[in-house]
């Protein structure tokens, strides 16, 4: 459902609203060409099946597009590159941020969807130098082994996109692509910040979208650990406080733990399901006395306070958002242990009280229906068998895209939302 005739208006001020249109990318060759040696750099901890990530992740595609409109971001990375302008502007970007000038050329004459494969699924080197025989590297640009996980190269806040910069090197094609796409594609209208353009290589300062959440027009929650940095989140209040200078906003930030690799983002141990009801990684999220909640305030363009808060559920209560949460994992501590690692946690609302989750996480789906949501297989959604309606979880098989790192959350990039009356 790509192709759409008018431009989408950007508008996202909430993590709840009702869904009216998101981006995905759906995981492809590049998530195969993977071998054990080169595992650890892709950032996985495995290799994927990729025929069975594909099956689950058609679950998730056939669910959204049942509510929302889709936009891929193979077919509009194409688009971009129809445009030859548009298509050497993004080709330097790449070519010299990964020291791959001596294949600009080529690459700028291929043609646009062999292209858009080769930025996503990698291009393998030419071994005709000595240089390139004793670098030992089968690539010169890598795949994009993470890019089905949408949500971290850019952030929709308001009617502006944030794009960020990424934490790691191997995935920061992934922002110039995102960036390309949003200022190029014609299908969207925003105002775009780009994190890159302000910071030279080696900056400290690093931001991804899983760890950044809306939860109301006035509040962002942002979570600093592995892959979102304290300097990120300076350059995240600076421009914020920029963009308006009158009235109040909140910022909340929370501490997160750099190992094990299951915390990667904040989204993994803390999401919004409802207006009143949230998803948590309990023994973090409230059980924590070593991991900070700070609470930045800027009032008519500057920051005017920052405080330490006992913790996000209370520091959101303060400001009027008083949210139960619902344990992931119930309530044994090894089962919240296992059930976070496989992204339990990590839920996606297409409305409020309406969200995508993986159905492997039994104890959390427990937790949910005694919390009030009815449980539904994404299968019988997709066939009809099951309508979407009142408070309700949706199940995605999760075998395998769970071992790449995140879950429902992680793989979606929402674009429009209906606005919130809070």
């Amino acid at each position: 459902m790509e192709s759409h005739t008018q431009p989408l208006d950007i508008d996202i001020r909430s993590e709840i609203g009702n869904l009216r249109a998101v981006m995905l990318h759906s995981p492809g060759a590049e998530v195969e060409n993977m071998t054990p040696r080169n595992v650890q750099r892709a950032l996985y901890s495995d290799i994927l099946n990729l025929s069975i990530a594909q099956e689950e992740y058609s679950q998730l595609y056939g669910v959204l597009s049942k509510v929302a409109k889709v936009y891929e971001v193979r077919p509009l990375l194409k688009k971009v590159l129809d445009n030859r302008s548009d298509r050497a502007d993004l080709l330097k970007r790449i070519c010299i941020g990964e020291d791959a000038a001596n294949y600009y050329e080529k690459l700028l004459d291929m043609d646009s969807g062999a292209l858009a494969s080769v930025l996503i699924e990698g291009l393998p080197a030419e071994i005709n130098t000595l240089s390139a025989y004793l670098a030992n590297e089968y690539y010169a640009l890598y795949p994009l082994y993470n890019f089905y996980f949408t949500r971290d190269s850019a952030v929709t806040i308001g009617n502006s996109v944030l794009v960020c910069r990424m934490a790691n090197k191997i995935r920061m094609r992934e922002s110039i692509i995102m960036e390309a796409i949003y200022r190029c594609s014609g299908n969207f209208n925003c105002a775009i910040t780009d994190a890159n353009d302000f910071h030279a290589a080696g900056s400290p300062v690093v931001m991804e979208g899983g760890d950044i959440q809306i939860i109301r027009d006035d509040i962002l929650l942002v979570g600093n650990g592995a892959r979102t940095s304290t300097r990120g989140i300076d350059f995240m209040v600076e421009r914020l406080r920029k963009a308006h200078p009158e009235g109040i906003r909140h910022v909340i930030v929370q501490q997160i733990p750099h190992s094990p690799e299951s915390f990667i983002h904040l989204d993994m141990v803390f999401t919004m399901i409802d207006r009143d009801r949230c998803m948590i990684f309990e023994p973090l999220m409230l059980n924590n006395i070593q991991y900070q909640t700070v609470h930045i305030v800027i009032a008519d363009g500057k920051v005017t306070s920052i405080k330490s808060e006992p913790n996000i559920l209370k520091a959101l209560k303060r400001l009027g958002v008083d949210l139960k949460p619902v344990i992931c994992g119930g309530d044994d501590e090894w089962d919240q242990e296992r059930e976070q690692w496989h992204s339990g946690a990590n839920t996606f609302c297409i409305a409020p009280g309406q969200i995508l989750t993986y159905a492997r996480n039994v104890h959390t789906l427990e937790e949910l229906d005694k919390n009030g949501f009815s449980i539904m297989s994404a299968k019988d959604v997709i066939s009809g068998k099951s309508v979407i309606g009142g408070k309700c979880a949706i199940s995605i098989a999760g075998s395998e895209l769970p071992r790449g790192g995140g879950g429902p959350r992680c793989m979606t990039m929402p674009l429009s939302r209906d606005r919130m009356e809070w």
